[in-house]
This record gives structure tokens, sequence and C-alpha cells, in this order.
């Protein structure tokens, strides 16, 4: 089993919130967000909220699990971030649903959860690494954002150290929308593949500043 792409889904969605959120901040990124939200049909949808955020992807993810039908969580740092966010989608006169939140730090909370395949982090936020790496993915893979996701890029972010060893960076993306969608699938590893990485690991790589030369020593 594994993550089937749906364009009748990914349109639904896409239109719906176009209608929604066209006067929105972060409109184009929330749409996209929508789209692929829809059009990977996940089964569990996780997205990671900061205070003083707009919740223009909290919509688009609301309306993408309405359309198929997906349980979408929301984590909140603390009780002053959920009253935030809880006024801020009642600050809006769209008929959308809050949906379910977890108050708690991320990357603790996000241990709590199974079989996530579809996950949201803004870029900005410094935990992003121990965010991804503390997730459980669901086996038939999970698709991956990293919204506002261009400025982490060229600080050189990788997939690769944002997912445990367990699991495999199939393809990933960057979308031109807002400040960029870094975008990964990701799916277990193998029993064959993790020995391998296992093995890797006792391999440490260093670059000499002065000369260029790299280095490779046994860990």
């Amino acid at each position: 089993m594994k993550l089937v792409w749906s364009p009748e889904m990914a349109c639904n969605a896409y239109i719906d919130t176009v209608k929604t959120c066209k006067d929105l901040q972060e409109s184009d990124q929330a749409e996209m967000i929508s789209a692929m939200a829809g059009g990977w049909n996940p089964r569990f949808i996780v997205e990671a909220w900061s205070s003083g955020i707009e919740i223009t992807t909290s919509i688009a993810l609301s309306i993408a699990a309405r359309h198929i039908g997906a349980r979408y969580v929301c984590t909140v740092q603390n009780e002053r971030s959920r009253s935030e966010y809880t006024n801020a989608f009642k600050d809006h006169d769209h008929d959308i649903q809050v949906p379910e939140l977890v108050v708690g730090e991320a990357k603790e909370v996000m241990k709590r959860f199974k079989g996530v395949e579809f996950m949201v982090v803004d870029g900005r936020r410094k935990d992003l690494y121990e965010m991804f790496g503390a997730a459980k993915y669901s086996v038939r893979g999970a698709v991956l954002m990293c919204k506002n996701g261009m400025q982490r890029y060229m600080d050189g972010f990788r997939w690769e150290l944002a997912v445990s060893e367990k699991e495999h960076v199939v393809r990933s993306v960057i979308i031109p929308v807002g400040q960029g969608l870094n975008i990964a699938y990701v799916k277990e590893r193998r029993e064959s593949e993790k020995a391998l990485v296992k093995d890797h690991s006792r391999w440490i790589t260093r670059i000499d500043k002065k000369t260029g030369e790299e280095h490779v020593f046994r860990g």
C-alpha cells in the first residue's frame, strides 16, 4: 500500500480553497497546500502552528480534510496559543471547522502521533529538524511540507537530515509559491536499506576549509 494521487480530490480541495481564501494573506500558498493535501488523500494530517502566524494554511487544510474525510490535528504551544488560534478562526466569516487541537511543544507532541501521512511546518521555526524527526509516519509513506521554505533551502536544509534513519526520501521538490514550498515524499526503509544506512553512519566526513580536501574517518 502507498499514497496514491487523486486529481479529482486535488481539484475539489483547490477550488473550495480559492473561493474561501481569496481575500486572505498567503492565499496562493494555501491553495497549493490544500490541493496537495486533497490530491494525496492522506488519512492523517498534522500541522504545527506558532503564535503570530496567519491561519490561512489551517483553513486550507481544514477544507482539504473535509473533502477527503481525513483526521486533521494542529499543534499549539500553550493555552495562550490555543486561545489565539481559535479566536483567529472566529474572526473569519467562513464556515470552517476548527481542527482538533493538541497543546504542547510540537517536537514532544509529534511523538504521540502514529501514522502521519501529511505534515506541514513553517520553515521559520527553529525546531524544524526535531519536529520532522520525531513524527511517526504511516507505512504508506508521508508527504512533508516546509512552507516558507526557500530561505531554509538556501541555508542548506536537507530532508535526509530532517527525518529519522527509518525513512527514505523518495523525492523532493521546491515549488515557488509564496516564500517557497519545500516538499518531500518519504517512505519507510526496507531492512536491507536500514543496514546500509547504519553501516554508512559509522563514517565521519570532514572538509578542510583551507585546502578543500575531504577527510573520512571511521566512527
